[in-house]
């Protein structure tokens, strides 16, 4: 008789902690309910190139060059061409000022000398010309690169 009220017991108590697990879910829906923080909200009136997609489009840009910097810290010019080719040709996106469109010509230029390039030494200048109209375009926009 002693086994069988044990086996009992520890049943009941495995479903009361069964229930007490169910009963958490409501308070995980409440923390859902919660006002957003000020990262999750709404985007406000911002000018056109601060909007999400534009930023998207210019942290692509980034990895692109970071991608051609690493192949050529590697010494692998063909590796740089890929990602050069991208920057030189892809398409751009709209609401960018037209006082910035000197820097983007200009990255995409810097872009085509890394991709036609022959040799180390030329295609890393390019590279930096590329990394020179980014900042000079960041500078243009008031916006700090990290």
């Amino acid at each position: 008789m002693k086994l069988h009220t044990l086996f009992i017991v520890g049943f009941v108590f495995v479903m009361a902690g069964c229930t007490e697990k169910d009963q958490a879910v409501p308070e995980a829906a409440d923390e859902a309910q919660a006002p957003p923080t000020a990262a999750e909200a709404p985007p406000t009136k911002v000018e056109e190139w601060r909007k999400a997609d534009f930023l998207a489009h210019m942290h692509r840009h980034a990895d692109y060059l970071d991608n051609i910097n690493i192949a050529l810290a590697e010494g692998d010019i063909v590796a740089a061409m890929t990602p050069a080719y991208w920057v030189s040709r892809h398409d751009s996106v709209e609401g960018v000022p037209a006082e910035w469109q000197q820097y983007l010509d200009g990255m995409r230029e810097a872009s085509l000398a890394v991709e036609k390039s022959t040799d180390l030494d030329s295609a890393r200048a390019a590279a930096e010309q590329i990394t020179e109209q980014c900042q000079g375009c960041h500078a243009a926009a008031g916006v700090i690169a990290e």
